[in-house]
């Protein structure tokens, strides 16, 4: 698989049942989740894989919850993929936010029980910055960036609203109080935009998850990371981590909760000549929906389900 890309989902693509047709059929699948099962315990009031295949979904949605519930779901298909062998040998490694940790683990940067932790502890502390403060986001459809921060900048007023998700072309993602975000919603309309709130727990990758940051950094610093093996793309530069500098990459995953994701300069600078294939670890099929708007010729299998 050295001639594959790997794409990996970030939150939001959660949905109740997600990895249990993996874990029924792949052995490597279900001792993924028995693994995630036992690192985690019942410090949700249930087991992991239980909330991932029966729910119920308002706790499965929680942002404490999702995150580590996707990561475990991506490896548990990645594992599956590999048929229970080491890691597969891609070309490449993104993720959509917190699909980051999905491709450094991938290439090795941390082991599956250290990855755990740290996206159950990130979904922790993004869940606790979301509560402290009155956030939201907004989707803002038919803008380029210039377009989009010029809008949160004149509705932000004296409230905090930037450019959240560069998601794909004139697909942008605003982020801010949540008052702001309505204040948004009305100016877009006034020129020629269409803007949707987000059903979403916070402003997620805007300054008001400075705390989480702050935080995260200091999990990061006592956690020991390994050269990534494989260029895995970072979120807040668009370009590959850089495998001689573990203290930056540290820092781009600190950066990376309070700065906006560009996944569409992500998906537009990763080479892919002929013979490269696309992939999209489970859950969900997101990132194989933005890629037909970022390059409709860079055709993305998504493995929600495995083959029938």
């Amino acid at each position: 698989m050295s001639d594959t890309i790997v794409l990996c989902p970030g939150q939001g693509a959660q949905a109740v049942g997600m990895g249990h047709a993996w874990r029924e059929q792949s052995p490597a699948a279900a001792a993924t989740f028995a693994e995630a099962d036992a690192v985690l315990g019942d410090r949700f009031g249930a087991s992991l894989s239980s909330l991932c295949f029966e729910g119920p979904a308002e706790r499965l949605n929680e942002t404490l919850v999702s995150q580590p519930a996707i990561f475990t779901c991506s490896v548990a298909c990645a594992r599956a993929l590999a048929d229970g062998s080491s890691a597969p040998s891609y070309a490449a490694a993104a993720g959509l936010s917190l699909g980051e940790y999905t491709a450094l683990h991938l290439a090795g940067v941390f082991d599956f029980a250290d990855g755990l932790e740290l996206v159950a502890t990130r979904g922790r502390l993004m869940q606790q910055a979301a509560d402290a403060s009155q956030g939201g986001m907004v989707a803002v459809i038919g803008a380029d960036e210039e377009t989009a921060t010029t809008l949160a900048a004149d509705a932000a007023g004296d409230e905090t609203l930037v450019p959240a998700n560069f998601n794909a072309p004139g697909q942008i993602v605003l982020s801010g109080h949540r008052s702001a975000c309505g204040r948004a919603v009305a100016l877009a309309g006034e020129r020629s935009l269409r803007a949707t709130p987000l059903t979403v727990a916070g402003a997620f990758h805007s300054p008001l998850m400075q705390p989480a940051a702050d935080a995260m950094a200091e999990v990061l610093a006592a956690t020991a990371l390994r050269p990534p093996s494989l260029p895995v793309w970072s979120n807040v530069t668009a370009a590959p981590h850089d495998p001689k500098d573990l203290e930056l990459l540290r820092r781009r995953l600190v950066e990376q909760i309070v700065r906006p994701v560009r996944w569409a300069q992500t998906c537009q600078a990763l080479e892919g000549g002929d013979t490269i294939k696309w992939i999209e670890l489970a859950p969900g099929a997101v990132l194989r929906g933005l890629m037909r708007r970022i390059d409709r010729s860079r055709k993305v299998i998504s493995h929600d389900q495995p083959p029938s």
